[in-house]
C-alpha cells in the first residue's frame, strides 16, 4: 500500500483538549478588547485629581457664611452672659465702667500699700529706713507734718542734707509726679494713695491726703523743674 493510501485511510484529526481551550481563550480576549474599545468611545478614561465644586453651590455656601457672620456680630452682646439677664442695663453698665471708680477709705489705703512696694528698697517694709542712708517714715515729722510739704517732696523729689528725727541724711530722692525730669510719672491719685498709706502705717495717725490736694499742689508748682531742698521747704513746715 502506498503512502498516499495510508494517509487517506487515517481518521480525521481531532484537536487536543488544551488546543480547544487556547482557541477559546483567544476568542475571549478578542471579545474583551472589542467591548473595551466600545466603552472607551462612550466614556472618558478616568484621570487623577478631583472634580471642582460647582460654582452655584460655592456661591450658596459663601452666602450662608456671610449671613451667619453678620448675625453673630450684630447680636453678639460682646459675648457677655449678662446681656441675657433681664435685669442687666447695658447703657448703665457702660456708663459705670467709663466713670471714675470711687474707693472706700480702706481700699484707698490698700492701694497705697501696693504702690509702696516701689519704696521698700530704700525706706524698708518696716518704715524705719536705713540708718545714715535713707530716712525713716515711721514717726517722721516729714510724714506727719504739713501735707503740702510732703506732697512736694514726692512730686518733684528731694536733694541735699535733711534732718529727720534729729539725724542727718544726705541723698537724692527721685521725682514721682508728672513733672519735667520725673522718671516715674505717677498719677495724682497714685501719689495720694501712697502718701495716705505712709501717714497711717507703723503707728502713724495723720490725716489722709486726697487726689484733689495733690492736683492743687502740682498746679501751683507747674513751673518747677528740679528737686526741692530742705531750706526751700521751710515755708511749708
Amino acid at each position: 500500500m502506498s503512502d498516499d493510501q495510508k494517509k487517506s485511510n487515517l481518521p480525521p484529526h481531532v484537536p487536543a483538549p488544551q488546543h480547544e481551550r487556547a482557541e477559546q481563550a483567544g476568542a475571549n480576549d478578542q471579545s474583551i478588547q472589542k467591548v473595551h474599545a466600545i466603552l472607551l468611545r462612550e466614556k472618558e478614561e478616568p484621570s487623577e485629581g478631583f472634580t471642582p465644586m460647582p460654582l452655584f453651590l460655592l456661591g450658596i455656601i459663601s452666602t450662608m457664611i456671610l449671613v451667619c457672620s453678620i448675625y453673630v456680630v450684630h447680636y453678639r452682646g460682646d459675648f457677655d452672659p449678662l446681656v441675657y439677664d433681664h435685669r442687666y442695663d447695658a447703657v448703665a453698665a457702660k456708663a459705670a465702667a467709663s466713670g471714675p471708680k470711687v474707693l472706700t477709705p480702706e481700699q484707698f489705703v490698700a492701694a497705697g500699700k501696693r504702690q509702696y512696694a516701689t519704696c521698700v528698697a530704700c525706706h524698708q517694709a518696716s518704715g524705719l529706713g536705713v540708718a545714715g542712708v535713707y530716712p525713716p517714715l515711721a514717726a517722721s515729722e516729714w510724714v506727719l507734718g504739713n501735707e503740702e510739704r510732703l506732697i512736694r517732696v514726692l512730686l518733684h523729689g528731694l536733694n541735699g542734707p535733711i534732718q529727720v528725727k534729729g539725724n542727718t541724711y544726705n541723698g537724692l530722692m527721685p521725682a514721682f509726679g508728672k513733672v519735667p525730669g520725673g522718671g516715674y510719672n505717677w498719677s495724682n491719685e497714685r501719689i495720694a494713695q501712697v502718701l495716705t498709706y505712709i501717714r497711717q502705717e507703723w503707728g502713724n495717725t495723720a490725716a489722709p491726703i486726697t487726689t484733689e490736694k495733690v492736683a492743687e499742689v502740682l498746679k501751683a508748682e507747674a513751673a518747677r523743674t528740679k528737686p526741692w531742698t530742705q531750706d526751700e521747704l521751710k515755708p511749708f513746715e
